[in-house]
């Protein structure tokens, strides 16, 4: 077997959130043909206890402590480098030298997973080097700034800019460049046209054994309510901001009509914020062993983002397990499901409360959204343009 150096911005394990999902999928399949050299950071501290499973999985493994508050002081010496913030929030001496070692003792093929670990091998000489995006960062901080006051709203804009010029350095220095969807790749190719013969996606994939309606789960609810589930990681500024949004704008015209519908809202690390949404029609569980029981359980999964890139797994999930989910255009974009029949589709807070009283009643797009997922969003087939692009490394070098 060959070597593979593997960065990625997050420990890859355990899958518990999308980013983590796709780069846990994309370390096992490599592995299955390459000797894996990882290195990621670890901004969790309940998951060092999995440093084990990757260890049987990869040959080596560089794992370094990300603390939140030291990296947000490093960030600040963007503002006097002219740099994009998320540069030096993810800059690590030790993980930079284990970096140089591993390049120098003759590995030929690097996968980096998400922009900031590029700069560790931006400079490599010699190595097939794959990019994975996933999505445009950049314009995720772009869209952030307008939801701000000042000082935040300029320093989210400025890392918008800052943010899309290194996305397009490292898109012009790597042999390709990965996305999430085709969408993602569409639009990053009209932000950087200089690299656009060498931008391409995979589809995120989904574990449909996992997330399966064959499974039977014991109800978390109250049999007497009418349970709309909405799951992800609570900690994360576009879940904050659709959930506020959806209990303040949505709910009450939903409650109007009916009043026995409950509002959870599942997911770990819930913010203040979120956690003020409590009530007795809204109840914010926080971290749970299993979220599939909430959503198998739900009489509507619900996706109302405002804010999104890329691809969202709880939208991805929902369909795997047959279940209704009603979703919002950017939630949407990127999945390939057909609106009206195999996911539905609302846009205003009086849509989104339709569309959600239709699954109430009886309108069913799980049989069909299951087989999208089926046809479109499993991991294998997905995962096989990997191969295609690290064959010149297997071959000796880069294309």
């Amino acid at each position: 077997m060959n070597d593979l150096l593997f960065l990625a911005h997050r420990i890859p394990y355990p899958p518990n959130k999308g980013d983590k999902m796709r780069s846990w999928h994309m370390v096992k399949h490599l592995a299955q043909n390459w000797r894996i050299h990882l290195g990621a950071f670890v901004d969790d501290p309940t998951d060092w206890q999995h440093r084990p499973v990757l260890e049987k999985v990869c040959a080596d493994i560089c794992l370094r402590p990300l603390d939140a508050r030291a990296g947000k002081v490093r960030a600040l010496s963007g503002l006097l480098t002219g740099k994009a913030l998320t540069l030096p929030y993810y800059q690590d001496a030790t993980l930079d030298r284990w970096v140089q070692d591993k390049l120098n003792s003759g590995i030929r093929a690097v996968v980096v997973f998400s922009s900031a670990m590029a700069q560790f091998v931006i400079h490599a000489k010699g190595v097939v080097r794959i990019m994975d995006f996933v999505d445009i960062d950049s314009d995720k901080w772009t869209q952030y700034a307008p939801t701000k006051t000042w000082p935040l709203s300029w320093i989210y804009a400025r890392e918008g800019r800052k943010l899309l010029e290194w996305e397009r350095q490292v898109a012009q220095a790597f042999d390709a460049s990965l996305f999430v969807s085709p969408v993602e790749a569409r639009d990053f190719r009209t932000m950087a046209p200089e690299s656009a013969h060498k931008v391409s996606h995979f589809n995120q994939g989904v574990d449909t054994d996992y997330y399966s309606p064959e499974h039977h789960f014991e109800s978390p609810f109250p049999a007497e309510i009418k349970p709309i589930v909405f799951t992800g990681a609570m900690d994360y500024w576009p879940n904050v901001d659709a959930v506020t949004y959806f209990k303040h704008d949505v709910m009450p015209r939903i409650l109007a009509r009916e009043p026995r519908a409950r509002f959870y809202i599942v997911g770990a690390r819930p913010t203040p914020a979120v956690q003020a949404l409590a009530d007795d029609t809204t109840m914010v569980t926080g971290r749970v062993p299993d979220t599939r029981p909430y959503v198998a359980h739900a009489a509507a999964v619900v996706a109302p983002l405002r804010i999104a890139r890329g691809i969202q797994n709880k939208v991805l999930e929902g369909c795997a397990m047959a279940k209704t989910v009603v979703v919002s255009p950017q939630a949407l974009e990127g999945i390939s499901a057909q609106a009206g029949a195999e996911v539905l589709l609302a846009n205003t807070p009086a849509e989104q409360a339709e569309r959600v009283l239709e699954a109430f009643s009886g309108q069913d797009c799980g049989a069909a959204a299951r087989q999208r997922i089926l046809a479109e969003y499993t991991w294998a087939p997905n995962l096989a343009k990997l191969d295609v692009l690290l064959q010149p490394a297997r071959q000796g070098g880069p294309a």
